[in-house]
């Protein structure tokens, strides 16, 4: 333990006697090991912000719409606008086997919603009570839509958070009314707030019974289609299946309305298990990237160890003899080396880690922008930080100790 001692305090004398070049070389490894860290944890607050942003959406959710197909089979220069039906959500749900849940929705954007204080411009949507299901709804207060609302078609209404804000300032929002196209409405829900930010579009929406809207607020510029709806949302039984339960709705759309369920640009559609699959896939690139930029830096940084310790033996040759001629052993003087890298390296390492959970610690107290998150320390990288550090600090550690283990006493005493 004394031994071990005294070459720790060595080192620090060492240290202290070249106090810059020991400082610009633990720089280079710090600054190695805080962007590494750093970097990485942006692109992962990156990526958790869109996660987010997905699972507000819900869980594996499909969207689709009514749009062009051809006028007749394989003509691509006349197209005909089709549009949704009841029909074709009943035939999703009964004749799709790899679907889990599909909810039929009417949208409309032209419908005020007007209180004894205030009124308010969102989207009103009718919709099932399966809706909640498919879709990312947490309730605040109240209840959800249930089925003996949809059945009976009852004026009933659940507020988005910014919709209740706007019609209720500062009042409570449950068991009053709000008027609808001139339907009296009663409030039976209000919902959490969802996002954050300006973004307000999820939260000023309207929800009602789908039966209620279907009966009072059709949808705009479908023609003659009485029971024509605005889009479907779905999803598959489990992820896997996304595209197989993409192909089977595909094919009874198509049908349905007569064009090959073979021409995609007949449907307008969003898939967002691809769409969050694809950006999960940039972001994987993108930690690539930043990990490499990080882990070259370290390795820098490395190199600089290895050169400064390269740096101590040559200084240190004849106390490296004198101590031999006194009866140091090789091992002795390798070890005492070896320690100096290593001490170097981890403390580098160590002032690195810390300046970069400071700084993504500060940035967590400052507010997020839409899809990004607070940056955190992913542990797969720390873990991977430490091992370089290890190797790095192994090897700029036994190299030079190796070569001032190995010079002759007597050669080492002559040199000037």
């Amino acid at each position: 333990m004394r031994v071990l001692l005294e070459i720790f305090a060595q080192t620090l004398r060492t240290l202290w006697a070249h106090k810059l070049r020991s400082f610009l070389t633990m720089f280079g490894i710090a600054w190695g090991v805080g962007s590494l860290l750093l970097l990485v944890g942006l692109g992962e607050g990156f990526r958790s912000g869109n996660r987010k942003q997905f699972d507000q959406i819900g869980e594996n959710v499909l969207f689709i719409f009514g749009g062009r197909a051809p006028a007749m089979n394989g003509s691509f220069t006349s197209l005909r606008q089709y549009y949704l039906t009841y029909k074709d959500y009943q035939d999703v749900r009964d004749e799709c086997p790899d679907v889990g849940l599909v909810v039929p929705i009417i949208a409309r954007d032209d419908i005020r919603a007007v209180s004894d204080f205030y009124q308010s411009s969102g989207r009103l949507m009718g919709v099932p009570t399966e809706f909640s299901k498919v879709r990312y709804m947490p309730m605040n207060e109240g209840r959800w839509i249930n089925d003996l609302d949809d059945s009976q078609q009852r004026l009933v209404v659940v507020l988005g958070d910014e919709a209740r804000k706007n019609l209720f300032p500062g009042r409570p929002a449950l068991g009053n009314t709000i008027l609808l196209g001139g339907f009296r409405f009663q409030v039976i829900g209000t919902a959490k707030r969802i996002g954050h930010g300006d973004d307000n579009t999820m939260n000023l929406r309207i929800f009602v019974p789908f039966h209620t809207m279907q009966n009072n607020f059709r949808p705009l510029n479908v023609g003659e289609i009485d029971n024509a709806i605005s889009f479907l949302n779905y999803q598959p039984k489990v992820r896997e299946l996304n595209e197989v339960a993409k192909l089977e709705v595909h094919k009874v759309i198509a049908r349905n309305h007569g064009f090959d369920y073979r021409n995609v640009d007949s449907f307008d559609e969003w898939d967002t298990v691809r769409t969050s699959d694809q950006v999960g896939k940039i972001f994987d690139a993108m930690n690539l990237f930043l990990g490499s930029v990080g882990l070259v830096t370290l390795a820098l940084g490395a190199i600089g160890i290895i050169n400064i310790m390269l740096v101590a033996v040559a200084d240190r040759t004849r106390e490296i003899g004198l101590r031999k001629a006194l009866g140091a052993t090789n091992r002795s003087i390798m070890f005492q080396f070896f320690v100096e890298g290593a001490f170097l390296t981890l403390l580098s390492g160590g002032i690195g880690m810390g300046g970069a959970a400071a700084l993504m610690a500060a940035l967590s107290t400052l507010p997020s922008p839409p899809g990004w998150d607070t940056p955190k320390i992913v542990p797969v990288t720390a873990a991977l930080a430490i091992g370089s550090l290890a190797f790095a600090g192994v090897v700029a550690g036994l190299y030079p100790a190796r070569k001032a283990a190995l010079l002759q006493p007597v050669e080492a005493l002559r040199r000037e």
